[in-house]
């Protein structure tokens, strides 16, 4: 014979345990974000970018700030994952997600592009993620993504690299 009522009252206790747990961690993201929120507006695509040096579809994982790989950045939705379609061209980094908010990196704020294992939440094996640092405001911030094709990655990373190297000889010699 079973005792309904005492089962009854397990699955109910621990049915309010994981609400529990959930609404904790609801509260925790909107705090983040609050904490979050001198990180100004994220700049949008301009109206001429000019040609796409790469294009890359794939996903969007997360930003966290440069070097505290574990530090997500949630404020103006980046802390959302998505979907995301990546179109590098001599104005910037296009970054287009459906579902989530779109943003633009200006050519001149790119900082680094390399690979890497991990991003708050994602983990990979060894050079499994695109890494693009990025200054916004007063803050570096990392994006991890993740292409379709994998093998694109290497071929990022050296058109970004290359791309901020022109951008600072240029600014040097001015």
């Amino acid at each position: 014979m079973t005792d309904w009522a005492a089962r009854i009252g397990w699955v109910v206790g621990l049915a309010l345990f994981v609400a529990l747990v959930y609404w904790l961690m609801r509260e925790g993201w909107k705090w983040r974000g609050t904490l979050q929120g001198d990180l100004p507006e994220l700049p949008t695509t301009p109206d001429e970018t000019g040609p796409a040096r790469l294009t890359m579809s794939g996903r969007y994982h997360g930003s966290t700030t440069a070097g505290q790989w574990l530090d997500r950045i949630v404020a103006h939705g980046l802390g959302t994952r998505s979907r995301a379609e990546l179109t590098l061209t001599d104005a910037g980094l296009d970054v287009v997600r459906p579902g989530a908010n779109d943003f633009f990196v200006p050519a001149a704020q790119l900082r680094e592009a390399r690979l890497d294992k991990g991003i708050a939440g994602k983990v990979l094996t060894e050079g499994g993620l695109l890494i693009v640092t990025w200054a916004h405001g007063d803050r570096l911030i990392d994006s991890g993504f993740r292409s379709d094709h994998a093998a694109e990655h290497n071929e990022w990373v050296e058109t970004v690299n290359s791309m901020i190297e022109t951008n600072t000889r240029e600014g040097a010699e001015r």
